[in-house]
């Protein structure tokens, strides 16, 4: 109580964060038991018959469902080891530079994608990969190799997908970690220097172990979103081909596509609610994995 009435202040400028919290990652919460009901718009949430776990039967009971798990956790995995790979290694090259214009150029270069919507992302990769005015089939032309039907090539996929990933999402992630990289004692580094070390000295012992407890809690994080996809990647950047899903086609994509035909919104909600549940075992058993190997990296 003491602590209560000293930080009072402090803790009013987080009241209105957390009434937002509350009232946008809360309050939804009640419509959770959509997921064990067979919703119909006249009768409203409350009104709809239970039909107990039947929702969750149609995605479990799915022949594509070990093609949309492999793709979903093979993709995110994918995702998480080279974003953050991609993004230490940039702001380690950011924190290198000297000069002040030339930093805040290319912070805004790479930054600049993470606003873009994947529709407009979409179109721009389609201006490259269109089969027969695409700028990359004419360069392919013009060193004497055959244009590739890119909407009809699947395995290509598992290639421009990752990349467009870390295209849209590096400048975010570079800043986060520059941003830790800036909160390093200089004198570590001046020290270092005398004693002649180099610079992948300086990296490894100095600047790679200040980073890792963000790179964990932020590794954890991602980890909880594993079963979920960034919808706009995987339905609009492929423009949707149906030829394209054994590859494009996740948990997410699948679902919409459900949705849009049969209408079924209790199955959807099973479908969100069960990805929610498992995201959230696999932030705990990951936080207690780290937490007993390094109790300060853990997220709580």
């Amino acid at each position: 109580m003491k602590d209560f009435r000293k930080n009072k202040f402090l803790l009013a400028l987080t009241l209105p964060m957390v009434i937002y919290v509350f009232v946008f990652s809360y309050t939804p919460m009640f419509g959770a038991i959509v997921a064990f009901k067979r919703y119909q718009y006249n009768k409203g949430i409350l009104g709809s018959d239970w039909v107990g776990l039947s929702n969750f039967k149609f995605l479990f009971n799915s022949p594509d469902l070990w093609r949309l798990v492999r793709n979903t956790l093979g993709y995110n995995a994918v995702f998480i080891m080279t974003s953050l790979v991609a993004s230490v290694t940039v702001a380690l090259l950011l924190y290198e530079l000297t000069s002040r214009k030339l930093l805040k150029a290319y912070q805004s270069v790479m930054f600049f994608p993470h606003f873009l919507s994947w529709v407009v992302v979409a179109y721009m990769a389609y201006a490259f990969l269109n089969p027969r005015s695409g700028m990359l089939n004419h360069w392919i032309a013009d060193i004497g190799w055959s244009p590739v039907d890119w909407y009809n090539e699947a395995t290509a996929w598992m290639y421009i997908l990752p990349l467009a990933n870390i295209w849209k999402d590096i400048g975010f992630g570079a800043i986060m970690y520059y941003a830790a990289l800036l909160g390093i004692d200089p004198a570590y580094f001046e020290a270092a220097k005398i004693d002649g070390a180099n610079k992948w000295q300086i990296v490894r012992k100095i600047s790679l172990p200040s980073l890792y407890p963000l790179i964990t809690i932020l590794t954890i994080l991602a980890i909880g979103h594993i079963f979920s996809a960034d919808f706009g990647l995987f339905y609009q950047l492929p423009m949707n081909s149906p030829t394209l899903l054994a590859t494009t086609d996740v948990i997410d994509t699948y679902i919409f596509r459900a949705l849009t035909v049969l209408g079924n919104i209790g199955m959807s909600s099973a479908a969100g609610l069960t990805k929610s549940l498992l995201g959230f075992l696999l932030v705990l058993g990951v936080n207690a994995v780290v937490k007993k190997i390094n109790a300060d990296n853990s997220l709580f």
